[in-house]
């Protein structure tokens, strides 16, 4: 499982399999997105910006803004294909009003050791890193592919969206080190708990 630099006692989760995707994980098992330092933590873990990019112009509006666009994005994926119904069309129609300003452009400098690196051309605005993760979300949601190998975790209690890239298309779990080991302790002491009655 890839995790962001953040600490306890928050812990972000990048293994959905796209930037959209891991937005829409922020909200298990609780609300990940409180705070401008995590979602900060965030930006630079999901990629969005190369690491070590200034995200010190982040106010407290940041976070409510991706907690939005975080749920037009579940509505969208989770209701697919529901066209007609009024909070999908919204949610639809509010992702691509997002989606349509640039997002941050990136561009090549030399780093220290005169190697190539990703920077991006100025401080990257709440505006431009928003449109990054809907666009991330337009992409899925009109690859007929991608939409396929949509799955929700089969976890007790995990709702996560994942992306299934596994070779047959037979991933259960969104990560197989969190939810597919719990499911393995749990199927273990239910096999120790009959062996002993």
């Amino acid at each position: 499982m890839a995790l962001g630099t953040a600490t306890a006692p928050y812990e972000l989760r990048f293994d959905a399999g796209r930037i959209c995707l891991d937005l829409l994980s922020t909200t298990h098992p609780e609300e990940r997105l409180d705070s401008v330092h995590v979602l900060r933590a965030w930006i630079t873990g999901s990629g969005l910006v190369p690491a070590g990019t200034s995200l010190a112009h982040t106010d407290a509006t940041w976070p409510t803004a991706f907690r939005e666009l975080r749920a037009q994005i579940d509505r969208l994926v989770r209701g697919w294909p529901r066209p007609g119904v009024a909070a999908y069309d919204l949610a639809l129609a509010r992702v691509n009003d997002l989606a349509r300003t640039a997002p941050p452009a990136p561009r090549a400098v030399r780093g220290e050791d005169g190697e190539l690196v990703r920077q991006l051309d100025g401080p990257p605005g709440r505006a431009a890193l928003l449109a990054a993760v809907a666009r991330d979300a337009v992409d899925l949601l009109t690859d007929p592919v991608a939409r396929a190998a949509l799955r929700e975790c089969e976890g007790d209690n995990c709702p996560i969206v994942y992306l299934d890239t596994s070779r047959g298309r037979r991933r259960r779990w969104c990560s197989s080190e969190v939810c597919g080991n719990r499911e393995r302790v749990a199927r273990h002491r239910r096999r120790a708990a009959l062996a002993r009655a």
